[in-house]
């Protein structure tokens, strides 16, 4: 059961972004300081990738750590307490969608980079560092 009315949450669920979120623009600006330019959202790319370097074919994606079932990929929705049922199906379909992502863009010719939110925001470094080990002229 849920401890908020169904005016609260959804006050709530509308002010969690789907893009543009401050991981995104961190990691975004690393790179445009590293004169490496990108396109973000694309969606010309299955998935809309959030950014994309089209240059070098390179397709990247800052997942959430909730939505995206971190830790949880086998049993997804495990970490949630009220309403098993929904978000176990919910956060299941997202990790399955992100594996058939995958599939479309590597068929594509496209290299695909998964970073959960978390790791964005504490390990930015490293996280640049694994995508500048697949650009050539940047390493």
């Amino acid at each position: 059961m849920d401890v908020l009315t169904k005016e609260q949450r959804h006050k709530n669920m509308s002010h969690i972004r789907a893009k543009n979120t401050r991981p995104e623009v961190m990691l975004r600006k690393a790179l445009w300081q590293r004169g490496i330019h990108y396109r973000k959202n694309y969606a010309d790319l299955p998935g809309k990738p959030d950014i994309a370097l089209t240059r070098y074919k390179i397709a990247v994606f800052i997942d959430g750590d909730f939505w995206h079932a971190r830790g949880h990929q086998d049993c997804p929705g495990e970490q949630v307490a009220s309403n098993k049922e929904f978000w176990q199906k919910k956060l299941k379909n997202n990790v399955e969608r992100d594996k058939a992502v995958n599939d479309a863009l590597t068929e594509a010719g496209w290299l695909v980079l998964r970073f959960w939110s978390s790791d964005v925001m504490k390990h930015l470094d490293d996280c640049i560092n694994q995508i500048l080990q697949y650009i050539p002229d940047k390493q």
